[in-house]
């Protein structure tokens, strides 16, 4: 039974010894490898890509993205609420003045118009009947003034009369009051008559105007429901390419909604984006360099949009070849914005190698081995970086990434 557990025992260690000895092993192989890579201290030339320090200017840039837009685009909306009957012209089509895009139902608006000339020509009516009846008025109230005017006149030979005879003693003196009280009662019905005559002409001419001016809005809107009905074929104000129309015949449109886009493929602007962070560095006006494949086209900023959404200021730029043959539109484009601009100083192609730190550690090849230097950096852009010293022109500086040397010294360069 002793013997039993021994075995058990010993087998157990043995076991144990084993697994130490695999992880001693799995230890010290990553630890060589670490100290290879610590230690390493040669390099293959085909590994790294060089540079040689020269003279020359520099821009120091920020980097954007920006779209390629034709500078003039007009957006055509619906004048009418309808539904689209008939598309003419696809989006990519040429399009001159004048001509249709597409066609709209324009059922609703036609019986909309007419509705409109029955109303007018109700009002005008109005007006007709309005200016008959000041005219009836204003004679009957002429005619009774007239009457009033001969009886006056009739009364005032019986006050004349009264006082003859008053005079030779034929007649009373009541019979003289009488008649001049008769003369004065006549007098003021005739005042009367002539402040109602000319209170009712005032009335009815202002009845009129008040008629005359509806049927005047009424006429303009009739003339705004014709002009709506002749805009129901949507047409071209300028030449140019349809970049978009809405394909979806027999759907309801609202007055004001797009149709179409025509743009001016003559002349093409960019409209780019950049982070919020970088909005104090932009300014209308600066520099601006849009690279299109390994060419580049240079502008400048015109406008800078207020509004900010998720963290993305939106802006212009206005190009100095507007109708560059690289031109496309809605092409995406890299956008670079001058910020200082360096003349005359040492720099060096950007590359890996480069940070975007102001101080940083480089390696300049000298016969066949590279040397670490610490060296100043100042504007940098896509193509180029500036040092400052520790550096002279002429010199070969490695712009790969080193970060694997980042302890060495000395490399040596093999072939």
């Amino acid at each position: 039974m002793d013997k039993t557990i021994e075995a058990e025992v010993k087998q157990k260690r043995k076991k144990q010894y084993l697994l130490i000895g695999i992880l001693c092993i799995a230890v010290l192989v990553v630890a060589l490898f670490l100290m290879r890579s610590f230690f390493s201290t040669t390099i293959k030339r085909s590994a790294i890509t060089t540079a040689v320090v020269e003279m020359g200017n520099i821009e120091n840039t920020i980097n954007a993205t920006g779209e390629i837009r034709p500078e003039f685009e007009e957006v055509i909306t619906s004048p009418v609420s309808a539904s689209i009957q008939e598309i003419i012209l696809d989006a990519g089509s040429k399009v001159t003045t004048g001509q249709s895009i597409l066609k709209l139902d324009k059922t609703a608006i036609q019986v909309e118009y007419e509705k409109g000339k029955f109303q007018l020509e109700s009002k005008q009516n109005d007006i007709r009947k309005l200016k008959l009846e000041l005219d009836k008025s204003y004679f009957d109230l002429r005619s009774n003034n007239n009457i009033k005017q001969l009886r006056i006149n009739s009364l005032t030979a019986d006050v004349e009369n009264s006082k003859r005879l008053y005079k030779a003693g034929g007649g009373t003196r009541e019979d003289v009051e009488k008649a001049e009280l008769n003369l004065k009662v006549a007098q003021l019905e005739k005042e009367q008559l002539e402040n109602e005559i000319k209170s009712k002409q005032q009335t009815m001419q202002v009845e009129i105007r008040e008629s005359e001016i509806a049927a005047a809005i009424q006429q303009n809107e009739l003339k705004e429901l014709m002009r709506k009905v002749s805009l129901a074929s949507i047409q071209s104000t300028r030449g140019g390419v349809v970049t978009w129309v809405n394909k979806n015949i027999g759907a309801a449109i609202r007055e004001g909604e797009a149709l179409a886009r025509i743009a001016d493929l003559s002349s093409f602007k960019v409209t780019g984006t950049i982070s919020d962070a970088q909005l104090n560095n932009l300014h209308n006006g600066m520099p601006a360099i849009i690279r299109i494949n390994e060419a580049e086209v240079r502008g400048s900023v015109t406008n800078i949009y207020p509004a900010v959404e998720n963290g993305i200021v939106t802006f212009d730029i206005q190009l100095n070849e507007r109708n560059n043959k690289l031109l496309r539109p809605n092409l995406k484009v890299e956008v670079f914005l001058v910020t200082a601009t360096g003349n005359n100083v040492m720099r060096v192609s950007n590359g890996p190698a480069f940070s975007g730190l102001e101080s940083q550690d480089i390696f300049v090849v000298r016969n066949g081995k590279a040397e670490r230097r610490k060296v100043q950096v100042g504007m940098i852009n896509f193509d180029y970086v500036e040092l400052k010293d520790n550096v002279k022109p002429g010199d070969v500086v490695i712009t790969s990434d080193m970060s694997g040397f980042k302890h060495a010294k000395e490399i040596t360069i093999n072939n």
